[in-house]
Formats: structure tokens, sequence, C-alpha cells
């Protein structure tokens, strides 16, 4: 009986979290998220499960500041607006391993999510799952020059299947306004690395 109320309380404490957080999703509460800069951006359902985003975003700096921002490992979290924590940063043979612990509204406690990345010759990363709490994670970004070097095209994919019940659709509607901010929070640390330089 003890355990038929435990479980009853933490499916409807996570039934009220997931609506809540939807609500704000859905009617664009301003504290959950701020609105971001233009970007072309999709976010998509997979058939075979997961979510995947692509993007295309223009910054007004060149690629090496967003290149430098990208692999500051000890200040990724700060490009997010989730609360997120570097348990390990570790490099070996031109990767880099990470142990990336993450506290989003939609899930409780934390997930952990171990990768491994590597820059990419033609100017990027790639980011790939090693393990943790997510069955499939992949993130690419690819970085070209334009403008004569001043701005930044950067291309950007992203495949996440969280090991987890939270429907996908759910998980696609976070991702947008996440990744929105994301790259809202990099164009301004850019622009902010590039007038202090």
């Amino acid at each position: 009986m003890l355990a038929w109320l435990t479980v009853g309380r933490y499916n409807h404490a996570m039934l009220w979290r997931v609506l809540l957080v939807m609500g704000c999703l859905l009617f664009g509460w301003p504290g959950l998220s701020r609105t971001a800069e233009p970007v072309v951006l999709d976010v998509r359902t997979e058939p075979t499960g997961g979510v995947r985003a692509t993007a295309t975003i223009l910054f007004p700096v060149e690629p090496a500041i967003i290149q430098r921002l990208l692999s500051d490992y000890t200040h990724w979290p700060e490009l997010f607006e989730v609360r997120m924590r570097m348990a390990e940063i570790r490099e070996q043979d031109g990767k880099v391993f990470t142990d990336i612990r993450i506290d989003h509204a939609l899930l409780p406690g934390e997930q952990r999510l171990l990768s491994e990345t590597m820059t990419l010759p033609t100017g990027g990363i790639l980011t790939e799952l090693k393990g943790g709490d997510f069955k499939q994670y992949r993130r690419v970004w690819k970085l070209i020059s334009v403008d004569g070097g001043t701005h930044t095209k950067a291309e950007f994919e992203l495949l996440v299947e969280i090991d987890s019940k939270m429907p996908d659709w759910i998980v696609a509607l976070a991702m947008r306004r996440d990744l929105e901010t994301h790259f809202r929070i990099i164009r301004e640390k850019a622009l902010a690395q590039q007038s202090g330089q």
C-alpha cells in the first residue's frame, strides 16, 4: 500500500510538473525563456524515436570566437538557461570526454550525459554519446566563415533521445525553447568577447 501511495504521489507530482512546463512553453511565459535572435530552426520527433533539431545561425563574429566558446567546457553550462554542471572533463588523444549532469524542469533529478567531443578539421565540433541517461545523443556544429571572415554561418544538428517515459513531442517543445535561448546566449557572449579583444 505504501509503495502504491508513493508511486501515486510521484505520478501526480510529475503530471503537474509536465502541465506547468507545457503551459509555459505553449503560452510563452517570459520567466521560462526569452525570445531568441532570429535563426532558422526546425525541431521534430523522429519516427524511430528521439527528437532531431537542425538550425542555421548567423553570428556577427569570426568563427574562432564561436569555436572558442563551444570548446570552453569548464564554462559550457553558462551557454544554457537549463541548470547543468560539469562533473568531469578529461582530454585524451585529441578528444574531450565530459560527464555532464543536467537538471531540467521536465524531468525528476539530474540526468547524466556522458559524451566525447572532437574538433572537426573543417571547423566545428562533433559530440557523440558514450553513456548516461540518454538512448541517443549526437550534436554537430559546423562553422563557416562568411562576409570576409567577419561573420560565422553555423550549421547545427542535434539528435536526442532521453531514457525516460516522457513523450518525444513534449521533449521537442522544450528543446525548441532551450535551443532558442542557447543560440541567443552564445551570440551575446560572442559579441562580448569580440568587444573585449
